[in-house]
């Protein structure tokens, strides 16, 4: 089963998705050759420390992340990756690494890199290295009200 906390609050909100479940992966771009999900429809979260505080970052599977692109979007004085020892244990009940891009649930901000906006759809990890979510990407900006910006290199 997906993240409880992320299944319950995706029911609350009357939100449709699937459960793609699938061999496990640990990289996005695998999930997405395991799934045969869209790379461009694939979401990479990445944890950052964006002037010390955690956030998150949602870009495309095959991207590579742009900390500047980040700091400019946010107005801050200093953006880093953070470490899975940093965060680990930030996102109850999801594996290490395997975090839905849903910051709100978490206490964190969430960045989404506007090439996700292109398409109908968005999936991304459940919580598990082994199951995730396809979801409209209209309904995911109105749950999770990210900022959207140019965020990959």
């Amino acid at each position: 089963m997906p993240a409880e906390a992320l299944k319950s609050f995706l029911d609350e909100q009357g939100v449709a998705y699937s459960v793609v479940p699938h061999a496990q992966t640990f990289t996005a771009q695998r999930t997405a050759q395991a799934t045969h999900i869209k790379g461009r429809e694939m979401a990479k979260v990445l944890v950052v420390k964006v002037d010390g505080t955690m956030c998150l970052c949602v870009i495309p599977a095959p991207e590579h992340l742009d900390l500047e692109k980040v700091q400019a979007a946010a107005g801050a004085g200093e953006v880093i990756l953070a470490t899975e020892a940093e965060f680990e244990g930030q996102f109850p009940g999801c594996e290490t690494g395997a975090m839905p891009p849903f910051g709100n649930l978490y206490g964190m901000s969430v960045f989404v890199d506007s090439l996700l906006t292109r398409d109908e759809h968005i999936a991304f990890n459940a919580g598990t290295h082994s199951e995730c979510i396809m979801m409209s990407y209209a309904d995911f900006t109105n749950v999770v009200n990210p900022v959207t910006a140019d965020l990959v290199a």
